[in-house]
This record gives C-alpha cells, sequence and structure tokens, in this order.
C-alpha cells in the first residue's frame, strides 16, 4: 500500500512560527551544566517523548535480559484488559497452592497467603510498586488460566506494538536462561505506550513511593523518586542474570523524557548517573509546542468502514525538541499509509507528523485514530461504492 504524504491538511495551530535559524548554543555560563554526565552503563536511552528525538543511545537494539522490568508488560496487558472490559479492577484472584510453594517469599514479594484472594487493584499496585514476583504470577494465571497463556498475550502485544527485539517466557523476570529478552528501543517504545494509551491508570498505579499492604510496609526502590523533579515512573530491575537496569520518566511542565539503562554492576552507580542523566537531558535540550495533546491536526481516508475517513489526533503532546538555546526553521507533513483499512479502534496509532528540521534529517511523531471506525455493513459498504463512483 503507498505511503500517503499529506501537507495542506495541517490544521491551523501550526501557525508556530518558525523562528530564526542558529547553531545550537547554550545559555550563557551553562556548559558545565549543560555538559553530558558519565553513563557507564553498557546500554543507555534518553529520548524526549514530546519530541520523539533521541537525546543519547547506546547499544539500544542489543538484546538483554530484563528482570523485574519485565513487569512493565505485565500491567500494560492488565491495563490493555481493563480498557477493553475484559478484566475489572475489583475482581479477586487467588493464590493456588501451587502457586504459593513456588513463589511464597522468592524475591520482591507482597507477601501473599496461601489461598488468599486479592484484588486486581492490589495485585497491579503491588507488581509496580514492590515489583511483586507472587502478585504477577497470580494476575497471569486469574487472567489467563496459566503463565504460558499469560506471556502469549504478553508476546501479543509486544508484536502488536512492533517491538522487534522483544520475547517473554515469565511474567515478572525471573531468571530462565535467557528465553525473556527486551532491548532499550524496545522498552522506551512499551512505556511510552503505557503512558500514552492508559494515562489515568498510569497515574493512578505507577510513581509510588511506598506500599502498604495486609500489614506490611515497604518502599518502591526506584531511585528518581524524591531526587528527579516530576518523577513519576516507570521501573526497576534486578537479579544476578541481568546486573541493575532501570526504565525512568519524569514529566515537568509537560514534558516528558524517558530514560532507559541496563547492566550495571553496582545499585550505586545506577542511582548516581541515572538522575544525572535526567537532569542533563532537561537541562540540554528545549522542547518547541507543536501541539497539545487530543489536538486534531488532520484527517486520513478509511477503506471499507462504517466512515470513509477518521480524524488524527496527537496521542500527547508534540514539539520540536532542541539542543537549549538553539533555534531552527522546520517543515511539518503528514505521513500515513491510505487508505486506512477498517476496522480501527480509537487511540491506535494509524499515522505520523513528519517534522523536519534542515541538517538534521525528520523525526517522525504518533498520530492516533480521535474515534472508532469499525467495518462497514451492508448499507454502508453499497454508500461508499456509489460514493466511490461519483469520485468522492
Amino acid at each position: 500500500m503507498a505511503s500517503r504524504i499529506v501537507t495542506a491538511v495541517l490544521i491551523a495551530a501550526l501557525a508556530a512560527v518558525p523562528v530564526r535559524a542558529a547553531a545550537p548554543t547554550p545559555r550563557d555560563g551553562a556548559e558545565a551544566f549543560l555538559a553530558m554526565p558519565q553513563v557507564s552503563a553498557p546500554i543507555a536511552l534518553l529520548i524526549d517523548v514530546n519530541g520523539g528525538r533521541v537525546l543519547f543511545e547506546r547499544q539500544t537494539h542489543r538484546r538483554f535480559v530484563p528482570a523485574s522490568l519485565t513487569k512493565i508488560m505485565t500491567s500494560y496487558v492488565a491495563f490493555e484488559l481493563i480498557k477493553a472490559g475484559k478484566l475489572k479492577l475489583d475482581q479477586r484472584f487467588r493464590m493456588s497452592p501451587e502457586a504459593f510453594r513456588k513463589w511464597h517469599r522468592v524475591g520482591s514479594t507482597m507477601f501473599l497467603a496461601q489461598d488468599s484472594e486479592t484484588s486486581v487493584a492490589e495485585l497491579i499496585e503491588g507488581i509496580v510498586t514492590v515489583s511483586a514476583n507472587d502478585g504477577c504470577v497470580v494476575l497471569a494465571e486469574g487472567v489467563a488460566g496459566s503463565v504460558p497463556a499469560f506471556t502469549a498475550l504478553m508476546n501479543a502485544e509486544a508484536k502488536k506494538l512492533g517491538l522487534k527485539d522483544t520475547h517473554y517466557n515469565t511474567p515478572n523476570g525471573w531468571m530462565d536462561e535467557g528465553e525473556t529478552y527486551v532491548s532499550a528501543a524496545d522498552l522506551a517504545t512499551l512505556s511510552t505506550a503505557l503512558i500514552t494509551r492508559h494515562p489515568d491508570l498510569y497515574a493512578r498505579f505507577y510513581g509510588h513511593e511506598r506500599l502498604a499492604f495486609r500489614g506490611i510496609e515497604q518502599p518502591n526502590h526506584n531511585p528518581l523518586y524524591g531526587h528527579v523533579e516530576g518523577a513519576d515512573g516507570v521501573k526497576t530491575g534486578f537479579t544476578n542474570e541481568a546486573g541493575y537496569g532501570l526504565v525512568g520518566s519524569a514529566i515537568r511542565n509537560g514534558r516528558r523524557l524517558m530514560m532507559v539503562v541496563g547492566g550495571y554492576d553496582r545499585p550505586a552507580d545506577r542511582t548516581k548517573e541515572s538522575r544525572a542523566f535526567l537532569e542533563w537531558g532537561f537541562a540540554a535540550f528545549e522542547a518547541h509546542p507543536l501541539f497539545a495533546g487530543g489536538a486534531r491536526i488532520g484527517t486520513a481516508k478509511v477503506q471499507g468502514g462504517q466512515a470513509r475517513s477518521v480524524d488524527l489526533v496527537a496521542p500527547h503532546p508534540l514539539a520540536l525538541t532542541l539542543p537549549a538555546g538553539a533555534h531552527a526553521n522546520y517543515s511539518l507533513r503528514l505521513r500515513y499509509k491510505g487508505p486506512l483499512r477498517a476496522p480501527i479502534a480509537k487511540g491506535d496509532e494509524v499515522a505520523s507528523l513528519i517534522v523536519r528540521v534542515p541538517g538534521e534529517g525528520e523525526t517522525r511523531l504518533p498520530l492516533v485514530a480521535a474515534d472508532s471506525v469499525p467495518e462497514a455493513g451492508t448499507l454502508a459498504r453499497l454508500r461508499n461504492g456509489l460514493l466511490a463512483m461519483l469520485g468522492q
């Protein structure tokens, strides 16, 4: 299907007038503050989500063992099922005797008792905040009937998201001789989808510094909380096999940065360097707003649907990211493979906003469907055929 590039459909909000072209220059006296800090992790990635710009990368497509970073996908699957109405937060799942024997007090845990019943909301809170291995297994068995059936759901969602260097064999990331693996680029894509597709659930369950559950209080080990302004996620990971890893996120004035680091030998290095990494990203680069989240950017044609077109909207605030103090002319285009084919679900990523800065190439920002477009029924197919004959 041919790639369609649309230039004239961009609405008046594009009248963010391009600023003067100039070479990137730091603010006076800020050279030391804007210097790239030491990041010794063998795997490292920092992106500006609003601007779609990679601020730093090192071996971002290298496959590695994620340990508890796996639990980001575990929560994503749960969020997707909740959104689809197939899972409810007040549903309760039982800790089977088999799961209790295998996972009681193994690694990080919620200390679930044998035959105890726990709500989905409590399980997600335990998984996200204290990395509960037992909670992951109870959720997996409750949702899908077995751990293998749940990991099949995890891999299906990975495929939908286009994660090419990811495979799950476990819902909690426990050591499995490398059968579970991810890449930094895939983790950033997954975490961005987690936040943008499920903002309310993300805000409810992520970003908590402590968990109090059935008389036991435990801290969240995310080293960003309480130290990096705006930090609200995402997940730490550690096993002897994986080393120390972190997917970190922080938002300031609507601007979100996403960081992935993996393979640290010492938690102290992960703590110190990850904090400095995010602070550098906020200081060394600036966001020039393009569109607010939810803004209508344009329209795409739809084939075989109840509607013949669908509005394209920004899934989150979109911006042009430049080095601090820099200015540049830019151009914007819509691009999608069209016409789109029904069915389309509201919120599906179906198009891109292409931002071109002379000398820097293109940056692709995601656009999503504003509404669902079901497949056309008999009358709608007849109508669409008639309109096509009339050239409309």
